[in-house]
């Protein structure tokens, strides 16, 4: 079953038990065009200061024409899109009981200023679990040429409503009218097909990738520490579109037994991409990106204090990359199970 922002929302989908809505897939009627200062925005947002991020002199320099997106900016477009398919598949679920438990993210070529984005969001699986519900999404976006982008998938945990009256702490906190009103000016018709005029890079393309043979297995990344306040929460649920409010909101952490506000978990995803990209030299050269959370970085007033490193697992002689352990920690705990991260290491 396929499904455009036309068809969501209907009673008679919503009704539906979400294990019936296993393989639908819905795409956005209109696109989502990325701009220059939203690029330099969220990676101030998730502390990406690499030159490719804010400059474009920078993006140039690296062969991509101008600015690139952060690896984790596919997130804001992706959310909205996840969004219309969770509320179709599961509302009966309150905001504030869903919590991300899983990211994998295969990268095929970098998001640029300028790009006219389609999302098209699958629902892959549906289960219950220890008292809960598991929900995975596969996300795949593509260019105004429909050239490939990024492919996802996003596995979420919810409580339904049925076991008793349904809070309305998050529907009183959310901003309003944060859903958008589908758009049909007529984008797609204006948006030419056909070869993308501007060259792409592949990434990993010149020297300004760290060299293969400077490279070794069990080499230890140098270890970097991020802070996190709640203006950063804050900061970071404008830029990323999420509206959440246990990621800002004190009273609502607690409504649902959180000890405080937690970082969102593509804000840390993010944190750790920045991470990885300072090290490798170029974020065009990553791969793949996969994470499972299982702690969550409770900030509170004093705010919280973030530390990633990483560790070469492995590296392919024949395709000439790399995978990498990222660890990141808080407070002592864990905060990824598990995160690793396939690149691209440069020939020259």
């Amino acid at each position: 079953m396929v499904m455009t922002s036309a068809k969501l929302g209907g009673a008679a989908v919503v009704a539906l038990h979400p294990s019936t809505m296993v393989g639908c897939t819905y795409r956005c009627d209109d696109r989502y065009v990325v701009g220059r200062e939203e690029i330099r925005q969220f990676a101030r947002a998730v502390q990406d200061s690499h030159p490719v991020h804010r400059s474009e002199a920078a993006g140039v320099e690296f062969g991509y024409g101008g600015l690139i997106a952060p690896l984790t900016f596919f997130a804001i477009p992706a959310f909205r899109a996840q969004r219309a398919m969770f509320d179709t598949v599961a509302g009966g679920y309150d905001l504030s009981r869903i919590m991300q438990t899983d990211q994998v993210v295969n990268y095929h070529k970098p998001i640029r200023a300028g790009d006219a984005l389609t999302c098209d969001v699958s629902f892959e699986s549906f289960r219950g679990a220890f008292g809960s519900e598991l929900f995975e999404f596969k996300t795949e976006i593509t260019d105004q040429y429909d050239c490939p982008l990024i492919t996802s998938r996003t596995s979420f945990v919810g409580r339904g409503q049925a076991g008793g009256p349904r809070s309305h702490s998050a529907d009183d906190l959310v901003m309003r009218g944060f859903h958008d009103r589908p758009s049909r000016a007529g984008l797609r018709s204006r948006m030419r097909k056909g070869s993308d005029p501007r060259p792409r890079s592949e990434g990993a393309c010149g020297g300004r990738t760290r060299r293969f043979e400077s490279v070794a297995e069990g080499e230890k990344l140098p270890p970097r520490v991020f802070s996190l306040t709640l203006g950063d929460l804050v900061n970071y649920a404008g830029v990323a579109g999420d509206p959440n409010p246990i990621h800002w909101h004190p009273q609502a952490a607690r409504a649902v037994n959180l000890d405080a506000p937690v970082a969102h978990g593509m804000l840390t995803v993010g944190l750790g991409a920045g991470y990885l990209t300072s090290w490798l030299g170029d974020p065009g050269a990553v791969l793949e990106y996969a994470v499972r959370f299982t702690s969550p970085v409770y900030v509170t007033s004093a705010g919280a204090r973030v530390e990633f490193s990483g560790t070469v697992r492995s590296v392919d002689p024949r395709q000439r990359t790399a995978v990498v352990a990222i660890v990141a920690t808080c407070q002592g705990r864990k905060i990824f199970g598990r995160a690793t991260a396939k690149v691209r290491l440069s020939s020259t």
